[in-house]
């Protein structure tokens, strides 16, 4: 006997109340589950920070804890703008239960949220929320204390080349086009020390090689632990042709601890002063040999004859893994916000979404093993 279905109607009456949290919405497994629990962790660590920043008596604003757990939100799932991540959460109970929002509770204006987390842009809340992450990390026995990599990439400024223009403000003809304006740089010799970017004037022009085009950028730079290739520490520096090593020997100065540790890197630190200062630092350089340098390698056999140095070289190329991740999914590839200082907290905040991904994932392996 065939059994057949009454057709059921199409009712379009919403219902005026529902009896179901955001937090039974999300499935006991989601993936952002385990994220949200290390998030709080760290917001409740860093509570007494935030009591520092807020004044004790005057109208509340949006609670610093929703305003970074949405920032992480617009990295994890690359919300290209603020207003578009406050449109997602206006609708996405997923997005409103991370958050700490209740399904009827108002979404904030594109605005408000921007000038709110200007008071987190303005302090060092990135840094301590990345230390935070990591140190996390180090009590779940994830990352290692002796062996790092250091590294540094180009992030493209939010700067137009038609803002590449002299510092001595000649008086250019008036514009063919005062909204967009054809400007012809053939036969005019710049560089950084004559021109200037009027958007973003610490941006600087810079390229990664030869060969590669030369654009206005920042530097920004990972030192990465070996054992899961998490990110330590995180800085964004003006792109001058040695922000990199520059980069690594601050970061480098702030590992703690008195043990002797390995830094691997690429054939760009290979420079004598770069592996003399490392090794001032107590850290032993197993820096990639430049051999076609004009008075050769600065690292000899003394350090290449050891099987760490081999093993350095490998976990070192993990660091490129964190930059595809942060300009592909964090959209760091090309900035949206200017200034060194803002791009520094950002890049640092985008770290720490990176290392809360990877830790989600290294503790599913654990369990599923």
């Amino acid at each position: 006997m065939i059994r057949e279905d009454m057709r059921g109607e199409d009712h379009q009456q919403n219902h005026v109340f529902s009896y179901l949290s955001p937090e039974m919405r999300v499935r006991p497994d989601h993936p952002l589950r385990a994220i949200r629990a290390m998030v709080d962790e760290v917001l409740n660590r860093l509570s007494r920070r935030f009591d520092g920043m807020y004044a004790k008596v005057g109208r509340p604003s949006i609670a610093p804890e929703k305003l970074l757990r949405a920032q992480l939100l617009q990295m994890l799932y690359s919300i290209r703008s603020e207003r578009l991540l406050m449109e997602e959460m206006d609708y996405n109970l997923l997005f409103r239960w991370f958050v700490g929002l209740n399904a009827d509770d108002p979404v904030w204006d594109a605005t408000v949220f921007t000038k709110n987390r200007d008071r987190l842009l303005q302090a060092d809340v990135a840094k301590e929320f990345l230390a935070e992450v990591v140190a996390q990390a180090g009590a779940k026995g994830l990352t290692s204390d002796e062996h790092f990599t250091v590294d540094g990439t180009l992030l493209e400024a939010w700067a137009s080349q038609k803002s590449y223009q002299t510092r001595e403000g000649k008086q250019a003809p008036p514009p063919d086009d005062p909204g967009n304006p054809t400007v012809n740089f053939r036969g005019e010799r710049r560089s950084n020390q004559t021109h200037a970017s009027k958007t973003d004037p610490e941006a600087q022009m810079a390229r990664k090689g030869e060969g590669k085009e030369s654009k206005l950028s920042y530097s920004g730079n990972l030192l990465v632990e070996n054992r899961n290739g998490l990110i330590v520490n995180a800085e964004v520096f003006v792109a001058n042709g040695t922000a990199e090593r520059d980069a690594a020997l601050v970061m480098l100065e702030q590992i703690p601890g008195g043990k002797q540790v390995t830094v691997g890197g690429d054939k760009g630190f290979d420079t004598r002063d770069f592996v003399a200062e490392c090794r001032h630092l107590g850290v032993t350089p197993h820096v990639a040999q430049n051999l076609g340098r004009n008075g050769g390698s600065a690292i000899d056999g003394r350090t290449t004859r050891h099987l760490g140095y081999g093993l350095s070289q490998k976990k070192r190329k993990r660091v490129e893994e964190c930059f595809g991740w942060l300009k592909t999914i964090a959209l760091l590839r090309k900035l949206r916000h200017r200034g060194v200082c803002r791009v520094d907290w950002l890049f640092a905040f985008a770290c720490a979404a990176y290392n809360l991904v990877r830790m989600r994932n290294l503790s599913a392996t654990v369990l599923a093993g």
